[in-house]
This record gives C-alpha cells, sequence and structure tokens, in this order.
C-alpha cells in the first residue's frame, strides 16, 4: 500500500500511508484509537475506497471496489467489531456467502460438509462450540473464536486480524498463537492489530506505527520494545505519570472496609444449578477473573437488570434492591459498562451528545423539554474531561473509532454520579493512552466511594488495577485474592478448578 490518502467528513483518517507485508511474515498495526489503523484495513478489505494511493499485490496494482473483491484475491479479515448474524448458527456464520452445495439439479444446501468443516475449524483454535449453536446465544468471546474460525475457513493468502484476542482468555489466545506460526510457516502473510504489546513484543516480524493518520516509524524484530513502541504512538512516555497518579488514588490499607454491592447466592440462566455471592466494597476495586464460559458477563447482566436473575439478592449498603430492568438498576445507582459496546453501550446512530445524556435527560428537562444548551454544555464537559477524539458532539457515535466510542459509554455513567458500577472489559480494543485514562477513572470512581466492579480477561490488567480479585468457574466463584495474593498463577489455579 502507497501514499493511502482517506478523509471522512471533519477528519483526515489517513494521509500518504505506506505499508506492507511479506509473505509467511506478521507484521504488527500499532497506533492509538483514532490513528488510521483500522482505516487502512478496511480499504485493504474493499470496505472502504481510497481517496488517493495505490495497493499492489505480488507487484500487481489492484482495485479492491467492495469486499467480494477483496476476497477473491484471498485476502480475509479478523475484524474488532465482531459482525455475526444473530439469528443464524455458527455454521452458517462462518460460511455465509460461501455456502457448500449438493451436485445435482435442485443444488441443496450442503448441510454435513458445513457442519464437518465448521467443527474442524473450530476444533483447530479449542473452541468447544457447536456448528449448530445460534450465534446471539453465544458470549461475546466466543462470538470472536466464532469469527476466527470463519477468516481460518477462507483460506487466506493475507490474513488481517484486528483486535483478535479480546476478550479471549490465555489459553484459547494461547491457540491462536500456534494457528498463526502454523499459517507463516505455509506462507500466509498476516497482519496483526492489537492494543496489548506484549503480544507484539512476542509474535510480530515487524512493527508499523501510525499517529494521526501518518507513518510514525517502523521497528524492526529486535527492537520492538513496549517503551520504544508507546513513544511512537503517543510521543511522550506514560508509565511514570500514570504510575504516579494510580499511587495518589489507590485504596489506603487502613481504611475500613464498608460493603457497598454485595451479590447474594445468585443464580443465572446460564448456571441454574450453581449460585454467585462477591461483596464489591466502597471505595475498592474488585476484579473478577475467569476463563471464556465461566460466568463472569452473565452474572453481572444479571446484578443490573438485564439478564434474568434465577434467585439470589442484590444489596447496595446493606439494603436489599428490587431490580427488574436495566432502569431499575440505575436508578438506584447502579451501573453496567457492557463488553459488547457496539451491540449494547453506544447506539450508533446517535449523536455523542445524545449518547452521553441518554439516561440523565430528567435533570436536564423542564416541563418534559429537554433544554438542548444544558445538554450541549454537560456533554462537551465529558468529551473534554475523557478527551473523546470527536469531530463534534453532533458527529455519529458510530463514526467514531473503537476505543472513543468507550470512553463515551464510560462519561455517559460520569454524570449519573454512580454508587456502583460494573465494567466488563472496558478496555477490550482500547490504545495505551486511553487505557491509561480508563484505569486512572475506575480507580477515581472508587477513591470517591463508588463500588467498582472489574471484569477482565486481561490478567495483566486484573493484577495491575484490583483491591481484591474473585474468580469464576462454571458460574460460582472458587475463590477470593487479597491484593498480596493476586499473581497471574494464583488465578489460574482458581479459573481451572
Amino acid at each position: 500500500m502507497r501514499a493511502i490518502a482517506k478523509r471522512f467528513p471533519g477528519v483526515v483518517a489517513l494521509d500518504q500511508v505506506d505499508f506492507d507485508v511479506e509473505r509467511g511474515e506478521l507484521v504488527a498495526l500499532v497506533g492509538e484509537n483514532g490513528a488510521g489503523k483500522s482505516t487502512l484495513m478496511k480499504i485493504l478489505a474493499g470496505i472502504h475506497r481510497p481517496d488517493a494511493g495505490e495497493i499492489h499485490l505480488d507487484g500487481v496494482p489492484v482495485t479492491l471496489a467492495k469486499p467480494a473483491a477483496a476476497t477473491r484475491l484471498g485476502i480475509a479479515v479478523i475484524h474488532q467489531e465482531l459482525e455475526m448474524i444473530d439469528a443464524i448458527d455458527v455454521a452458517g456464520n462462518i460460511f455465509l456467502g460461501r455456502e457448500p452445495y449438493r451436485a445435482g439439479p435442485l443444488r441443496l444446501l450442503d448441510r454435513r460438509r458445513m457442519e464437518e468443516q465448521s467443527a474442524r475449524h473450530l476444533s483447530r483454535i479449542g473452541a468447544a462450540i457447536s456448528p449448530r449453536a445460534i450465534a446471539g446465544r453465544l458470549s461475546t468471546a466466543q462470538q470472536r473464536l466464532v469469527a476466527i474460525a470463519r477468516a481460518l475457513s477462507v483460506d487466506a493468502r493475507i490474513l488481517i486480524l484486528d483486535e483478535p484476542t479480546a476478550s479471549l482468555g490465555a489459553d484459547e489466545a494461547g491457540r491462536l498463537v500456534g494457528v498463526l506460526t502454523e499459517l507463516r510457516r505455509n506462507g500466509t502473510a498476516i497482519v496483526y492489530i492489537s492494543h496489548r504489546l506484549s503480544e507484539i513484543e512476542a509474535m510480530a516480524d515487524r512493527a508499523v506505527v501510525l499517529r494521526d493518520g501518518r507513518n510514525a516509524g517502523t521497528l524492526a524484530r529486535g527492537e520492538i520494545r513496549r517503551d520504544r513502541l508507546v513513544h511512537l504512538m503517543v510521543g511522550r512516555t506514560l508509565a511514570s505519570e500514570y504510575a504516579s497518579r494510580l499511587a495518589a488514588v489507590r485504596l489506603p490499607a487502613t481504611q475500613p472496609r464498608r460493603p457497598g454491592l454485595e451479590i447474594d447466592r445468585v443464580r443465572t440462566s446460564r448456571y441454574p444449578d450453581v449460585d454467585a455471592s462477591l461483596t464489591a466494597h466502597r471505595g475498592e476495586v474488585l476484579g473478577i477473573a475467569g476463563l471464556i464460559g465461566a460466568g463472569r458477563s452473565e452474572l453481572a447482566e444479571a446484578v443490573c437488570g438485564i439478564g434474568s436473575r434465577l434467585s439470589g439478592r442484590v444489596l447496595l449498603d446493606g439494603v436489599p434492591l428490587v431490580i427488574e430492568t436495566p432502569r431499575d438498576a440505575i436508578s438506584q445507582g447502579i451501573c453496567l459498562v457492557p463488553e459488547d459496546r457496539r451491540g449494547r453501550g453506544v447506539i450508533g446512530e446517535m449523536t455523542v451528545r445524545e449518547n452521553i445524556t441518554l439516561p440523565n435527560l430528567s435533570t436536564l428537562s423542564r416541563f418534559g423539554l429537554v433544554n438542548r444548551r444544558a445538554e450541549s454544555a454537560a456533554a462537551r464537559d465529558i468529551v473534554t474531561k475523557l478527551s473523546v477524539k470527536t469531530p463534534s458532539i453532533e458527529a455519529a457515535a458510530g463514526t467514531l473509532s473503537g476505543g472513543n466510542q468507550q470512553k463515551v459509554v464510560l462519561g455517559r455513567w460520569l454524570a449519573l454520579d454512580p454508587h456502583a458500577i460494573v465494567f466488563d472489559e472496558p478496555t477490550q480494543g482500547v490504545d495505551v493512552g486511553a487505557k491509561a485514562e480508563i484505569h486512572r477513572l475506575i480507580r477515581q470512581l472508587a477513591a470517591d466511594g463508588a463500588a467498582v466492579v472489574l471484569i477482565s480477561s486481561d490478567l495483566e490488567e486484573i493484577v495491575a488495577e484490583c483491591d481484591r480479585v474473585a474468580v469464576m468457574h462454571d458460574g460460582r466463584v472458587t475463590g477470593v485474592l487479597e491484593r498480596p495474593d493476586c499473581t497471574p498463577q494464583a488465578i489460574m489455579q482458581l479459573a481451572v478448578a
């Protein structure tokens, strides 16, 4: 890709960007949210047309007018934002648009072949998912594994992975690494986009860094280090500044614990035969760790009125609550930042302003009419406070990068001054700068007296950010670790119990 340029209304997404990848090479594409990574790869995948520049495949100029053209040339993509048709099964999603048919005049769909091949691709990455399972009933992490299997089924010459391990546990991520190693040996060119810089250090042959839509630098295999990547991405070093901010707001060890959010013997429809109990104290960050399918998200949704709670109680400051709907939870000061920010977080068609103020319209209204001036002021305050990169508060939220969409979701709850807030994979697909800001916000909410729950598949994040860690396995809590005992080894022992 040479001198690629792309402009959207009010934003220069790419400005004369160069990028290349060789056969059998894994090139990491790195940058902050909004740096242009996904836009560049969507051009390679035929989703966007460049305003300028050229694309060469095997030295020959190509025009990728639509995704089908890229697919025919052997280019496959695993998108950061999952694209599933919820109403059909896993096999149907894996072979969507490429369905095999039986020979003969009737051209009947070959379901047996679809299911057998789907099972084979799922098995390669260790995904214990039935090809007949309805996609909409799977967790976000399971849907991501299906998306990976779909890309592998194409037998691509160029494979683009945009945050492929987001929400995956260590075991699933390890299996994916093994598959990528095999593909490289067979000559597949791989473009790997990830904000988990440890993955980049471990796997990449080269790292290409973008900043503000331009090439910021390239690091060869022996040069790839976290500090150098961060410096190229953001033009500054975050480590010392970030560490000092966290130290300033961390809960003092001598501060007495006061129960905030209590989950008492709650059973969910996912695990109806077991219950889970947890307590998140005021002023602390309680982490919830576990492997895919452990029931973490289902527990959070049951507590916040989204998923069904079959039995058990939810208490706030010792007082039992009646929570049947999300509105009940929000009105009583309990908020959820969901894992699926596109499906359940932002409303893409609505503006940034409307998304931020949505649950708080009652305080911004008079006689049933929204005070637009007050609403805009509140939205601008959040945009400024969280450094949301947007052309305007009137821009559609769906046009923002993933990290900035996440900031919009977080900002939505800040104005409500929540008593308890549950973060489900809050930094999934978020760059190091935005991640530092989100972590600062989490710690500040705790310091201000909220009970904070942090669900994350990133063990490094769990260990670094939490005062205590509860570990789940098959719908039950297998143990709670105090901060001195929170190590990846201790967590994993409880996660597989």
